[in-house]
């Protein structure tokens, strides 16, 4: 059975939209952008700058539900600019361990509220 997670540490949703859900055993968060939790945006903020942010929300959505990044199976990276990829996976690096999870990165064309990043996740509750 499917279950909405949120929380006040991560920006609200602002659509028809939920910040994680999950089924018990799987936890897939919504695309994190750097917006804090009190609403700046840091959207002219160096990439690095960016992703932290864009990660500490999803760190924040995970912890709601008692996970911490090592859970974390899959990162999908949303960029608009992939020549950003290099500050990006330094910033990145941070949040993950020695065994990282499975990631992909794209560029696109145009991101919300004109951000230059936007990362989501997918986690095990196992």
């Amino acid at each position: 059975m499917k279950r909405i997670i949120s929380t006040d540490d991560a920006p609200a949703a602002v659509g028809a939209y939920s910040q994680a859900t999950t089924n018990g055993d799987l936890v897939f968060t919504a695309g994190q952008i750097p917006l804090t939790p009190s609403g700046e945006l840091l959207d002219d903020e160096p990439i690095a700058v960016q992703t932290d942010q864009s990660l500490t929300n999803v760190e924040a959505v995970l912890a709601e539900e008692g996970l911490e990044m090592s859970d974390v199976l899959k990162v999908t990276v949303l960029l608009e600019d992939i020549d950003a990829f290099d500050e990006m996976n330094e910033a990145y690096a941070d949040f993950f361990d020695d065994e990282p999870p499975a990631r992909s990165a794209f560029e696109v064309a145009n991101l919300p509220k004109g951000v230059g990043i936007e990362i989501e996740v997918i986690a095990t509750n196992d």
